[in-house]
């Protein structure tokens, strides 16, 4: 089967920076609903449009074509005496942003009675290269395509 709209893929996949660290890699297969419902990201759907059970390919993704370029107005300090007890530098706290949207915060660094907190994607900014093979095509579920994501033993549990 070929992965066209409203089909589930599951991959395996491997995420390295540009100075080839190695960043992610899925320990499990993991699986995303492609056409275009925001699971994965674009070029990836672009990528594997088309392919079919077995396809592997590496693509070399500019930040803009990742996870963004950094944005300095995402960066926030707060007082430590705002701070929920407990969290430490790695976590994560979910706050909301000037409009009001919610967001979530990466706990960035605690110096002194200060802590700055990071709305970016942990790897924005950075050009990354995804290495993916595609394991299994099939077509979504009615209620798949209804709740926008993938199901079952590699997607979404509800």
């Amino acid at each position: 089967m070929k992965i066209t709209q409203d089909t589930v893929v599951t991959m395996h996949y491997k995420v390295v920076n540009a100075q080839g660290q190695l960043l992610d890699k899925a320990q499990e297969p993991t699986s995303y609903l492609h056409g275009g419902y925001d699971n994965t990201l674009p070029k990836i759907e672009e990528a594997l449009e088309g392919q079919e059970v077995g396809f592997a390919t590496t693509l070399n993704l500019s930040a803009a074509d990742a996870f963004g370029e950094r944005d300095e107005s995402l960066v926030q300090t707060i007082s430590k005496k705002d701070f929920p007890p407990g969290v430490k530098v790695g976590g994560q706290l979910r706050g909301r942003t000037a409009e009001g949207q919610e967001q979530v915060f990466n706990v960035v660094k605690i110096k002194g009675d200060q802590v700055i907190l990071d709305a970016n994607h942990p790897w924005a900014g950075q050009n990354l290269s995804l290495s993916l093979k595609v394991l299994e095509v099939r077509a979504a579920s009615a209620d798949e395509v209804t709740h926008r994501h993938a199901h079952g033993a590699h997607g979404h549990h509800h």
